[in-house]
């Protein structure tokens, strides 16, 4: 690993939010940061083109960067280019990559940075609390959930040993020497799943990760009507796991059991005592699957028997989006990915403006 000037006893975080459309959260997010306490940090809106109030929102808060994301560059994604120009205006020694639907608790920041240090971390990432509101939230989320802490164990994730690396984009604190050395954002400009190729570039590097589930850190709503848990979702399960048409067919298969103890219950046979057994297993076994997922047991339910089968159609609509080259999110368009190599070098640098007020 290469040598590194020394660290300040006392670093700055940088706190960068990139933020497309998103008057509706935007206020809670930037209440929530600039309350914060215990470490010195600054914070960086990158308005990505908003149509709504989002950078009136933010101009609002007083000591809050606000800054233009410029043309998207042919290639980019438009979070990656986001956070690459507010990492680049950025001037702490650590680096706080949130999303504007985010809500930080009282302390988060000063207490994540000890963890990181404590634990030797280069980048740490939490998997906020999910707040789940509308029906389909509370089926799929569940679902979605529990399947991404299988594939990407936060144990094996933080284990040096193992090479599962994975981050959770909405809370990613970084080392801006770690940052800089991996190429930052910029090395995997067209990456649409661009937290975990941050995650796994750090790893490969040599570089230690943490991550954990951190509900008393940080906490979301990621989407608040169906069409944007469906064009969201679409946007990344295939990526996220390697053989989605497995996992569909096995999840429906799994799914079938609770309406099977249902159909039983309606025709009677679960009078019998081997029809109880098999209602209370058929419906607690996937219940038990989702336990993982961190959600109540009302939730659970709702996974089992509605949320199975939409994460598997959730699943083979993304792969057949991402086949097709036609992922669409916030109002754009993603088609093949081209190389993150030929992609990185489309964008200039920004002109340096004059630094912000630190908190």
């Amino acid at each position: 690993m290469p040598a590194t000037e020394p660290v300040p006893e006392h670093p700055t975080i940088s706190i960068i939010v990139p933020a497309r459309n998103e008057e509706a959260s935007l206020a809670d997010c930037l209440q929530s940061l600039v309350a914060q306490s215990g470490v010195t940090f600054e914070i960086i809106v990158v308005d990505d083109h908003s149509t709504d109030r989002t950078r009136a929102i933010a101009e609002s808060f007083p000591g809050v960067r606000v800054l233009e994301a410029g043309p998207l560059p042919q290639g980019w994604t438009g979070k990656n280019n986001a956070v690459t120009i507010g990492a680049r205006h950025a001037r702490g020694q650590w680096l706080l990559f949130t999303d504007a639907d985010t809500v930080h608790l009282p302390g988060s920041l000063a207490g994540a940075l000890n963890e990181a240090q404590e634990n030797g971390a280069d980048l740490l990432s939490y998997s906020p609390e999910q707040i789940a509101v509308t029906f389909w939230e509370m089926a799929t989320l569940p679902v979605v959930f529990a399947e991404l802490a299988r594939q990407y164990s936060p144990s094996k994730v933080s284990d040096p040993a193992s090479p599962i690396a994975a981050a959770n984009g909405q809370y990613i604190l970084i080392r801006r020497e770690t940052y800089d050395a991996v190429g930052g954002h910029a090395a995997i400009a067209g990456d649409i799943l661009e937290d975990v190729a941050l995650a796994r570039a750090v790893k490969k590097s040599g570089r230690k990760i943490r991550f954990r589930y951190g509900a008393n850190v940080v906490r979301t709503r990621m989407y608040r009507n169906y069409a944007q848990l469906r064009d969201g979702w679409t946007k990344n399960l295939a990526l996220l796991f390697p053989n989605p048409d497995w996992l569909a067919a096995k999840t429906l298969l799994i799914g079938a059991f609770p309406w099977a103890a249902l159909g039983l219950m309606i025709a009677g046979f679960a009078k019998h005592s081997w029809g109880n057994a098999f209602v209370v297993v058929a419906v607690l076994w996937p219940m038990t699957r989702l336990r993982r997922a961190n959600f109540d047991w009302a939730m659970e339910f709702l996974g089992a028997f509605f949320g199975m089968p939409m994460f598997a159609y959730l699943l083979l609509r993304s792969k057949r989006a991402l086949a097709n080259g036609n992922v669409s999110w916030k109002g754009r368009t993603y088609g093949p990915k081209e190389t993150t190599k030929d992609a990185a070098t489309k964008l200039s640098s920004p002109t340096p403006t004059p630094a912000g007020r630190l908190s």
